[in-house]
């Protein structure tokens, strides 16, 4: 392992942005395929591997879902959280605030508590077995109506107790700006709960304008386009919100066409809360350290933004002021002795 490598993976960081349905190893999806009886039109886990190659945000999306079909149980939704859960605890990760997709399985007949129920076990047995705390955020997906994401949010209410503690809004987002779910997001906000939602990946920065005024988020997903319109970056940046960026996701997707193009240094100059975050790490090839380094190097990032990085993932997490104070010291306890 290099030094860089040594050097992130001792640094206490959060990660906001992970839907776990996008953790989904190649080797889990087969294997949940054969125990489900669940017919995927790939042979083997090296045909899942190539399907895995696509270059805009449609052709993933159109896996991602083909994929979620091997979930079928509670067990199911165990296995894969607390997979992904063993893969970061290596990597320095204390902290997770993962997203989940209900309407992606409700629509095929999985009941939400079989999903929900087997998420929460699994970050139950990651806090205790491995250290690392978590949150649960439900999104909506935005290609569906208002209308059905009401009634997931209904259907979620009895678990606004404090095993989920916000929503979010995910899917494609051309042609599905943020304004489109502003009843819904007042109501949620209104039952008590965190908001985040993604904008400015594929979408315009107006977009990010409409998720900070019209659906006043907690925290924005992406943003990286915030930064093609100055008065909105002041804007953002004045806030204080976290901005949730993936390069690599990115990078795949081909929202940069090389990472030496990732917006995220530019950002950090501009004020912006940046941090680091793998989305759906099975498909984009990394999870978080894998990430930090491609933009490490690929922008020449000193110690001390990478520590930046570290930071204000914590701070941007819905973690108290109290439980964020020891990652916080542990943090700049590193970077002094580096």
């Amino acid at each position: 392992m290099s030094d860089l490598e040594n050097f992130i993976n001792a640094l206490p960081k959060a990660e906001l942005h992970l839907h776990l349905e996008g953790s989904l190893e190649p080797e889990l999806m087969m294997e949940l395929a054969t125990k489900n009886s669940i017919e995927l039109p790939y042979k083997t886990v090296d045909e899942i591997r190539t399907a895995y190659d696509f270059s805009n945000l449609q052709d993933f999306l159109d896996i991602y879902y083909q994929g979620m079909n091997v979930l079928q149980s509670e067990e199911d939704f165990y296995a894969l959280t607390m997979a992904y859960l063993e893969k970061v605890a290596q990597e320095g990760v204390v902290h997770v605030e993962v997203f989940y997709d209900p309407q992606g399985h409700t629509s095929r007949g999985v009941s939400f508590s079989e999903v929900t129920n087997g998420i929460l076990r699994a970050l139950d047995d990651g806090q205790e077995r491995l250290g690392v705390s978590s949150e649960l955020i439900m999104s909506f997906l935005r290609h569906l109506s208002e209308e059905e994401a009401f009634a997931t949010l209904n259907e979620a209410e009895p678990w606004f107790d404090g095993r989920i503690v916000g929503v979010g809004l995910d899917s494609s987002e051309l042609g599905h700006p943020p304004s489109k779910f502003l009843r819904v997001f007042n109501a949620a906000r209104e039952m008590g709960l965190k908001l985040v939602a993604h904008a400015g990946e594929e979408g315009p920065a107006e977009y990010v304008r409409e998720a900070i005024d019209l659906l006043q988020i907690d925290r924005l997903d992406h943003g990286n386009r915030t930064i093609e319109d100055a008065e909105l970056t002041k804007q953002v940046a004045n806030l204080g919100i976290a901005l949730t960026v993936c390069p690599l996701s990115n990078l795949k997707l081909c929202g940069v066409s090389d990472m030496k193009e990732h917006p995220l240094k530019e950002m950090m100059a501009a004020g912006l809360n940046v941090t680091v975050n793998s989305d759906d790490p099975a498909y984009f090839g990394g999870y978080m350290t894998a990430n930090f380094i491609s933009v490490v190097e690929a922008l020449s990032l000193s110690k001390t933004e990478i520590a930046k990085l570290c930071h204000n993932s914590i701070e941007g997490s819905f973690l108290t002021d109290e439980e964020k104070a020891p990652h916080i010291n542990r943090i700049a306890d590193i970077l002094a002795q580096h």
